[in-house]
């Protein structure tokens, strides 16, 4: 790739060590880290822009033919492993190449964060501890509504043992009583592997780490819930999309489960003032909802951006 790229940046980067020095030495660069999506299609069109730098945690607007259409861009280049930020079928359509994390497993392998906020998620329902703080707040000194539980003696569920559910069993495995796998592409693991139904019946705990795809789209419905029989806590750093957020909220109430941990919610280009799930955290419903900071660590923030910036 030559040297003298235009590139806009669409995410914060500049809080990063070394990334603008690593950024300009691909080329121009225009820094336009909180533009309105109106904003940054001005820059594309002003500065002929070759190169795209975003990430979705950032972004509440979609990469799509509204914000490229006659514009000189060429190259995405995510720092994430989705790319439900982007309309992948229109920028294919115009031989626009995007990059993404997604194969890069070296880099990946280095990279917890996510994993560790959902043990975060998990250790936070338990223990009550967002309430309970509130509590504190409000100087009232009284453990009594906040009993929780103890993870030695729980069981956790991990649906979906990629990478990142690998990390969060690894990570259970010594506080929790018992792990249960449930993967239909993998056959052996440490861990017990259990049927869906098993994993559901059993589980104090159920932690969601899948792609969302057509047989994992909306999976934890009523129907699944229906068959969980502990009353669990369900942790999902994966998507919104992976859940029927209504019919979570429904479950909260007739206490078929006993909390909701999320990092996402289904639509996170939208109006968040619309969503069930941040609506019922508002109304009191155990749960707690993390506005998509599972990768946002400064460590690795900083290893993901220097690895997908040399690619260019």
């Amino acid at each position: 790739m030559h040297l003298k790229m235009n590139i806009a940046v669409i995410t914060p980067v500049l809080h990063l060590d070394g990334i603008k020095e690593l950024l300009e030495s691909k080329g121009q660069v225009w820094y336009c880290e909180h533009g309105s999506k109106e904003e940054v299609r001005e820059l594309l069109l002003k500065e002929r822009i070759d190169v795209i730098i975003c990430n979705p945690n950032k972004q509440d607007y979609y990469i799509d033919k509204e914000l490229l259409e006659r514009t000189n861009v060429s190259i995405i280049n995510t720092c994430s492993t989705g790319m439900n930020h982007i309309d992948v079928e229109y920028v294919e359509s115009k031989n626009i190449r995007v990059y993404n994390l997604k194969t890069d497993f070296e880099l990946l392998n280095k990279l917890p964060s996510t994993s560790e906020l959902a043990l975060t998620l998990m250790l936070s329902l338990l223990r009550k501890l967002i309430p309970s703080v509130n509590s504190v707040k409000n100087y009232q000194w009284d453990y009594e509504p906040f009993v929780g539980r103890m993870a030695s003696e729980l069981t956790v569920g991990i649906i979906g043992y990629g990478r990142l559910g690998k990390m969060m069993a690894s990570f259970c495995k010594p506080l929790c009583k018992e792990v249960l796998i449930y993967d239909p592409y993998v056959m052996n693991s440490e861990f017990r592997n259990a049927s869906l139904e098993e994993l559901l019946a059993n589980s104090d705990v159920i932690s969601l780490h899948v792609h969302v795809k057509e047989d994992t789209k909306y999976m934890i419905d009523s129907n699944l819930l229906a068959k969980m029989k502990k009353s669990p806590y369900i942790i999902n750093t994966s998507r919104g999309e992976i859940v029927n957020e209504v019919d979570i909220v429904e479950a909260l109430k007739n206490k078929t489960i006993s909390g909701y941990g999320a990092d996402v919610v289904e639509d996170e280009f939208g109006s968040i003032e619309q969503s069930p799930i941040i609506r019922a955290m508002l109304q009191g419903y155990n749960i707690i909802v993390t506005p998509h900071t599972g990768g946002m660590t400064r460590e690795g923030q900083q290893l993901a951006f220097t690895w997908a910036i040399n690619k260019l």
